[in-house]
């Protein structure tokens, strides 16, 4: 009778322990965003912006763009500028240009960050690379436009914002294409 005690006893508090483990997988998303913000690291933009809104004509910001490679990214990728001044409130236009170097089809997905991390609810993409995944076959090259907004609203204490994108290969997670009459 003891031992059937205690077999119940460590079963519920396995059970108590998934339960829990559980709760920790669906809060690590939260934990994130909350631990990015506190710590302003990987800004995430404020993506699509559908508004209108005036110019500001009397402010500048400048934006600088970044584009790094993740560790098992062959191609060749960067912006054909490394800043731009904008004025809040404008629509401005920036190309990536992306290079699949190797001899055979690739799929990569870009991953953007803004930084100051506070100043990235302020940066709205209304065209973005980013938003699909860019196919390139043995030796393409492509121009790959994002338009954006800084929002007019953007903090007075900002006067710099970066862009960056990091270009991750997902060739090997896409899914094959079914070929008719196999």
């Amino acid at each position: 009778m003891e031992q059937g005690l205690s077999t119940r006893k460590l079963i519920q508090r396995l059970l108590v322990l998934v339960v829990a483990m559980f709760a920790f997988g669906f809060a690590l998303v939260p934990i994130y965003d909350v631990m990015c913000k506190a710590f302003g690291i990987n800004g995430k933009t404020a993506g699509v912006y559908e508004g209108a809104q005036s110019i500001d004509q009397a402010r500048q910001v400048r934006v600088q763009f970044l584009a790094t490679n993740s560790a098992d990214m062959v191609w060749e990728f960067h912006p054909i500028a490394d800043e731009v001044t904008v004025h809040p409130g404008a629509t401005q236009e920036m190309l990536f240009v992306a290079f699949n170097p190797t001899d055979k089809p690739m799929t990569a997905q870009a991953i953007p960050s803004v930084a100051p991390s506070k100043a990235a609810a302020f940066f709205h993409k209304t065209e973005c690379f980013c938003f699909t995944q860019q196919v390139l076959q043995p030796g393409e090259r492509i121009e790959m436009p994002v338009r954006f907004i800084v929002d007019r609203d953007l903090p007075e204490d900002v006067h710099h914002l970066t862009l960056a994108y990091t270009l991750f290969d997902i060739t090997a997670r896409k899914a094959p294409v079914p070929v008719a009459g196999r």
